[in-house]
């Protein structure tokens, strides 16, 4: 079982930076491939980066390469993002969350989810 719980949110303008943080119970963090996705008002959830329990492996959406760098830190139980040169489509909630099987941009794989915190950027 791992409970996650995101930090870091806010309103930021467009060109500027946030950087969320995931927090995670329980021992067999290390073990998880971690996420994260984001649902914008009307859509739906969709992914955003991943990154190996190793931390040898991560991906991006199109939408976020380049802008965009997930991290972890096993030793603390944490995942983070790291969102640079924000606009305005990347207002959304972001969740975190942990698969413990494999390595996928695929939501219906994952079965831990945080509780989400939310990203506004304005113009």
């Amino acid at each position: 079982q791992v409970q996650l719980v995101e930090s870091g949110g806010g309103l930021v303008q467009a060109g500027g930076s946030l950087r969320l943080s995931c927090a995670a119970s329980g021992r067999t963090f290390s073990t998880y491939a971690m996420a994260w996705f984001r649902q914008a008002p009307g859509k739906e959830r969709e992914f955003v980066a991943v990154v190996s329990y190793s931390v040898a492996r991560t991906y991006y959406a199109n939408s976020v390469k380049g802008r965009f760098t997930i991290s972890r830190d096993n030793a603390k139980n944490t995942v983070y993002l790291q969102m640079n040169s924000l606009n305005p489509e990347d207002t959304a909630v972001y969740y975190c969350a942990a698969d413990p099987i494999g390595f996928t941009t695929a939501r219906a794989n994952y079965d831990y989810w945080g509780q989400g915190t939310q990203v506004t950027v304005s113009s």
